[in-house]
């Protein structure tokens, strides 16, 4: 007996709970195939949502139509927007979850999801119909415009169709989305003990790897860490010092069907001493990381502690942070304290940081080695070019972060959906979104260590702020399907206060005598004479609500149109920014020339004998599908481009 689905996810990790998401709503028969039902987007790692870049990309994922920010907006205990001191293209928000209810709420949303199906069992085998033409239509009648990036390219050989499962059941479907975390032949290690596992508690999964590897896919192995977790009733807690959320928190979704955390708890911020770091160092010759136990590639920008302490030796203390796991818990999570080393070092050490004098320990921190596939062997749809049907999101694609595997994971259940129909997949753009430059990243330049989002990835991070991703993607959304009537006018509405606010502030003249006290009060440069509203608010210092107790007629205006907070922030940094935004736009549209030369699909670089060696070597490799894919591939140099211009740019 076989069972039939249209898409088939196999992961319940963040990336496969979007994904399953997204094309389940999207009306694509979906079947969620997970290890384990009670630990659905389960916070493996650390408990929390966002951070710098990360929380730009839990926005976009709502403002598209995901569902992470809103489940985190539900189970959020603290909120905090990080870097407010910097300009707006670095504020990023950042929640401390609930780690239980975060995993219930996404329970509860899936299973809840009309035309999604669950089946907790372990994938074990990818069935696929060889030496297919996959160049065929999914949709019959469905016609291919051979000019546009459909996700049926001619390079693919075979056809995904369908999963066995280590229960001997067999799924027949006609996409799969792969995202299996760290379980693809997950190996725990802390100091000389290891096991098999995709996280504590939990076993690996192993097959996938091997079946894909042998049609042809390139593999590797990757590392991650976590730390120890603490039993709150054993810590002193009146010597740390105290972190706190924001005094006014804000919130993940642009939904009005979220609110703000209403009771936050704090974190708490502790220090290492030489003490800890000389008792950690006795350790070293049996960390697996430093005695080559450990294979895999670990993220350079989330060490171990003994990686900061043999590659910043001379420091004699480390920050680290102690946050909560939830509000019904006792047990602590300690961010910066990642290790793999023999329990009893980490045991012996912790006890000698301030405040962990009696300290009791739920669980070592280690490490985790897991199989991943080189991103490059993907489309920027994350469709693979090897087998029709078949996509990678996540960790399998070598990323690091809940916040990177959710986008990939929305993407991927997006563009199977599509390909079901017949319809081009969904592909972002750099400019358009931070979900855009982490696929062409990842497609275009691979990965050497697990990759991270940050703003520097960024070229237009002025245009990618975490305030106005729904105007950049929420129209998308709503076109695709997966942003509500209801969702789509609540923005409309928005954009429209934004919008009315800033034309008043245009309009709107400002004598001196009526704004000058005002002015001295925030340290800015009295009026000569009278100037519009609009180019006062350019000024530092200067805001929109401190504005309206010195401007009856502009508390006025807003109160009379209901303008929510949201878009009183929203005009003003428009207004403020207005000439870095300008800019930014103009180099982009610039560049986008680049972006719109194609490149024919089999083409034979090697052909080309005035490109580089290593130009020809590299562009037959990923098979840029346009020059300014080609133009970010590291060892394609600008006269490699000025080449591939001539050749294409006619």
């Amino acid at each position: 007996m076989t069972l039939d689905y249209d898409i088939i996810v196999i992961g319940g990790g963040h990336a496969g709970c979007e994904a399953a998401s997204a094309a389940a709503r999207l009306g694509s028969r979906t079947l969620l195939l997970t290890m384990d039902m009670a630990k659905l987007a389960a916070m493996s790692c650390n408990p929390a949502v966002g951070g710098v870049a990360k929380g730009q990309i839990v926005r976009e994922i709502d403002a598209l139509g995901g569902q992470m920010g809103r489940i985190t907006d539900r189970t959020t205990i603290q909120f905090r927007m990080l870097n407010r001191s910097k300009g707006a293209a670095m504020w990023s928000p950042r929640a401390q979850c609930d780690k239980t209810r975060f995993s219930e709420e996404w329970r509860r949303t899936l299973e809840n999801t009309w035309n999604l199906y669950i089946w907790q069992d372990a994938a074990t085998e990818l069935l696929f119909d060889l030496n297919t033409d996959p160049a065929q239509p999914d949709t019959p009648g469905a016609e291919q415009d051979p000019k546009q990036n459909n996700s049926r390219p001619t390079t693919h050989t075979h056809r995904i169709t369908g999963v066995r499962t280590r229960m001997g059941v067999e799924f027949s479907c006609r996409k799969v989305i792969l995202t299996s975390g760290t379980f693809l032949g997950g190996l725990m290690h802390c100091g000389s003990s290891h096991a098999e596992g995709g996280r504590a508690g939990d076993a690996a999964s192993h097959g996938i790897t091997e079946s894909l590897r042998t049609i042809g896919f390139e593999t590797g192995r990757m590392k991650t860490g976590t730390p120890a977790r603490l039993d709150a009733r054993t810590i002193d807690f009146e010597i740390l010092e105290p972190q706190y959320g924001d005094e006014n928190p804000a919130k993940f979704s642009f939904s009005p069907e979220t609110q703000p955390v209403k009771e936050q708890l704090p974190c708490f911020l502790v220090y290492t001493s030489k003490e800890v770091h000389n008792i950690l160092r006795t350790g070293f010759d049996r960390s697996p990381l430093f005695n080559g136990t450990i294979c895999g590639i670990g993220p350079r920008y989330c060490p171990s502690i003994e990686d900061k302490l043999r590659t910043f030796a001379d420091k004699d203390q480390h920050q680290l942070f102690l946050e909560p796991e939830g509000s019904s818990t006792n047990e602590y999570y300690l961010n910066g304290f990642s290790s793999s080393l023999p329990w009893e070092v980490q045991w012996e050490a912790l006890h000698k940081i301030r405040g962990f004098e009696d300290l009791h320990i739920f669980r070592p921190g280690y490490a985790i080695e897991y199989d991943y596939f080189p991103p490059t062997q993907l489309h920027h749809s994350l469709e693979t070019k090897l087998v029709s049907g078949l996509y990678f999101a996540g960790q399998v694609n070598g990323t690091t972060g809940y916040e990177e595997a959710a986008a990939q994971g929305l993407i991927a259940g997006i563009n199977a959906h599509r390909a079901m129909k017949g319809e081009e997949p969904v592909v972002l753009k750099r400019d358009e979104a931070y979900i855009g430059v982490l696929i062409d990243d990842l497609v275009t330049k691979g990965v050497d260590e697990p990759y991270r989002m940050f703003t520097s990835r960024a070229e237009y991070r002025i245009l990618l702020r975490q305030d106005n991703a729904d105007i950049r993607l929420t129209p998308l959304g709503y076109k695709i399907g997966l942003i509500s009537q209801k969702q789509y006018d609540y923005f409309v509405k928005k954009n429209t206060s934004v919008e009315s606010l800033i034309s008043f502030a245009r309009e709107q003249s400002i004598k001196a005598a009526e704004i000058n006290d005002y002015l001295k009060s925030v340290y800015s440069e009295p009026l000569t004479q009278g100037r519009k509203l609009y180019d006062i608010l350019m000024r530092n210092n200067v805001t929109f609500n401190s504005l309206q107790n010195a401007l009856p007629k502009l508390r006025k205006f807003i109160n009379e149109n209901g303008i929510s907070p949201e878009a009183i922030e929203e005009a003003e940094i428009q207004i403020k920014y207005k000439g870095y935004i300008e800019r930014e736009k103009f180099i982009a549209e610039k560049l986008r020339r680049l972006e719109n030369i194609r490149i024919p699909e089999n083409f034979d670089f090697h052909s080309m004998q005035a490109l580089t060696i290593e130009a020809r070597q590299k562009l037959s490799r990923i098979r840029p599908e346009t020059i300014g894919q080609a133009s970010r591939i590291p060892g394609v140099s600008p006269a490699d481009v000025n080449v591939l211009l001539i050749k294409f740019g006619r």
